[in-house]
């Protein structure tokens, strides 16, 4: 029987070694309880810092018609969307092309607005993601994608890379979760999440600008195809 317990204490301690081992190559993070979007949002100084760096976005893109045409009775709208790069406003990110029909086309986004004590310089910021394009007769939920929801706007492309992988795909994910819990709201200085629907009569020879200000108002500034 001696022989027999000896035997199960080495067998108790190699299982035990092995555990150790495990942890040691796989690191402490399997073992972690995964971080929430109110952690994220309240201990991370480098997502502080990342949302400080959000400039006055202004011009954010443009629409453009292609062709209207009648088909069966129907007009047709043909325009081509582009988003433009943060630092550079001839760079274009996001370009993609969408038939509605009727000339009235509604632009969707998400807008995020920050207070001046979620960054670290004191001043307003707002971050949007495009949603959808739709026209005046669709309902909204059939109208077409323009970003993915739950993945990186392409234009904050970059913008969060101090942050862990894991992190990022967090926050990308889960900050909407908060538009209907105003204490988290309040507690993360965030003034508001929402949506925000802008529309337009569309015609040729016109190009449709998309602008944002600090505080998260969305508008279309209507110039002269040159």
């Amino acid at each position: 029987m001696a022989f027999l317990r000896g035997k199960i204490r080495l067998l108790s301690y190699g299982v035990g070694a092995l555990f150790v081992a495990a942890a040691a190559l796989v690191g402490p993070g399997l073992y972690r309880r995964a971080m929430t979007i109110h952690e994220l949002l309240t201990e991370n100084k480098q997502l502080k810092q990342a949302i400080t760096n959000l400039t006055d976005e202004d011009q954010i893109g443009y629409a453009k018609v292609i062709s209207q045409r009648n088909e069966e009775g129907r007009l047709r709208t043909t325009i081509r969307f582009v988003e433009t790069a943060r630092d550079d406003k001839t760079k274009k990110i996001l370009q993609k092309e969408y038939t509605v029909e009727g000339d009235v086309v509604h632009f969707d986004a998400l807008i995020v607005t920050f207070g001046d004590r979620m960054v670290m310089d004191g001043k307003s910021r707002a971050l949007y993601i495009w949603r959808r394009i739709y026209g005046e007769r669709m309902a909204p939920g059939d109208g077409f994608l323009i970003e993915e929801p739950g993945a990186e706007p392409k234009r904050y492309a970059g913008l969060l890379q101090m942050l862990p992988a894991e992190h990022q795909q967090l926050f990308w994910t889960h900050i909407w979760d908060l538009a209907n819990d105003p204490e988290q709201l309040r507690a993360h200085d965030i003034k508001a999440i929402y949506g925000s629907v802008i529309y337009h009569k569309l015609q040729e020879g016109l190009i449709y600008v998309f602008k944002i200000s600090p505080m998260g108002h969305l508008y279309p500034e209507v110039v002269p195809d040159m």
